[in-house]
């Protein structure tokens, strides 16, 4: 074979560059400049400042069980209420960011219970104890049913705020309660405050597991209790007895189920 017959090669210049070569020199000279990072930070940054803001004002949760830990004593939850249960503890529809957010004109509620089922916060209003009612084939406890009835008209249907602090033992939810009242809505009423006053509950006395909310919120209780009872309002009328004298023993609500409890474990021992 001549050297005229033998196949050519080809040659690769060292300064010749390829396609995708030029592509990622591009890039690189493009982020070696600070002024181009600025947009894509600053739309990341918004993004996840976005997502951050939904997670903690606008998601709903639907239930106890979904309350990060991280909300106890630093958040609150501002919903409707759709029932309630005794004289301290009702059900809420959580609305995060309220009106704002289209809760009553956008977006409803639901009424009917099989669509609130698993949709609801059960609330135990904290530093409060309100007479027992019936259930479990015991008796209802004297003024139970006030209690009930005076809650269930405060607060059936209506929007509050209420101030978490954690999960009792039966997964309700411990909780400062406010809503506001028409025809003026300020200033906001304390609800536990409002059953004590009208002498429809007394301050939670188990010494185990007690919320208050902090000191001083025990202690505005326990003095507005004091001032209910000097009154004779609610479980606390006719204490002092009447003309001919005597005196009525209050059992306190955290009494009556001990009592009971006592009964129970009587009749269970024969």
């Amino acid at each position: 074979m001549t050297g005229t017959d033998q196949p050519r090669r080809t040659s690769t210049k060292p300064n010749e560059a390829s396609w995708f070569d030029s592509w990622r020199d591009d890039i690189q000279a493009h982020l070696r400049e600070p002024n181009n990072w600025i947009a894509p930070v600053a739309a990341a940054g918004l993004s996840l400042g976005l997502w951050t803001f939904y997670q903690s004002f606008l998601r709903r949760i639907p239930a106890s069980d979904h309350i990060a830990p991280s909300f106890f004593r630093r958040r609150s939850l501002l919903g409707k209420v759709t029932s309630v249960g005794d004289g301290d503890g009702f059900h809420l529809f959580h609305t995060p960011g309220g009106r704002l957010a289209g809760w009553g004109w956008l977006r409803r509620v639901p009424k009917d219970r099989k669509a609130l089922k698993g949709r609801t916060i059960s609330i135990r209003i904290a530093g409060v104890d309100a007479p027992e009612g019936a259930h479990f084939g015991k008796p209802a406890q004297p003024h139970a049913a006030e209690a009930l009835a005076y809650l269930d008209s405060y607060l059936r249907h209506r929007r509050v705020r209420a101030y978490l602090y954690k999960r009792d033992q039966y997964e309700r939810v411990v909780a400062t309660v406010y809503v506001r009242k028409p025809p003026f809505f300020f200033p906001r009423k304390d609800v536990g405050m409002e059953l004590i006053r009208r002498g429809l509950a007394v301050t939670y006395e188990g010494k185990t597991g007690a919320e208050f909310g902090g000191a001083k919120m025990e202690a505005r209780y326990k003095a507005a209790e004091a001032a209910a009872r000097r009154k004779g309002k609610g479980l606390w009328a006719g204490e002092k007895g009447g003309l001919l004298g005597g005196r009525r023993e209050v059992e306190t609500p955290m009494a009556f189920k001990r009592r009971m409890k006592a009964l129970d474990e009587k009749k269970a021992g024969g």
